[in-house]
């Protein structure tokens, strides 16, 4: 499947509207994230905080586990991903393009792996049309995966 404007578009459109369901008390930064899967369809995902913060979900995490609670984890070909500061009122505004953090890369490099697949990550603001385009393996160098255990991945 070919990756075009249209895509990175519609996911960033169904990131910003899942990021409005973000629940950010704590960071007040709400984080909207969408998975695009081989057939078109899009699954979202909002950050959900946790007191204890090490419970936190990031809004990437939730939209691959989504996908693979749906068996659909090897499916996955691209992701957009938005972010921005809460004001008073709880709504989050920002231009600056966000990138996922160190942990969701390595959660999205399973579904790349699983698909046998580069992900494309589409990085944006809630705001505004600034739009950063890059390839998982260039925000993952020197991934460990499932073949650093000796397992070849599964399309699961």
């Amino acid at each position: 499947m070919t990756l075009a404007a249209p895509n990175s578009e519609r996911l960033i459109a169904a990131a910003r509207a899942a990021a409005a369901n973000a629940y950010a008390p704590y960071s007040r930064f709400a984080v909207g994230a969408a998975v695009l899967l081989t057939d078109g369809a899009i699954i979202t995902g909002a950050n959900v905080e946790n007191a204890s913060y090490g419970l936190s979900l990031c809004a990437e995490t939730v939209a691959v586990a989504t996908a693979s609670a749906a068996g659909r984890l090897a499916d996955v070909v691209a992701i957009g991903v938005v972010g921005g500061m809460m004001d008073a009122a709880g709504i989050a505004h920002g231009t600056e393009p966000i990138r996922p953090c160190g942990r969701c890369r390595q959660v999205l490099n399973e579904a790349a792996q699983a698909g046998g697949r580069d992900l494309t990550v589409w990085c944006a603001g809630l705001d505004g049309d600034r739009m950063e385009e890059h390839r998982l393996s260039t925000l993952l160098p020197h991934v460990f995966g499932p073949a650093d255990l000796g397992l070849t991945p599964t399309r699961g």
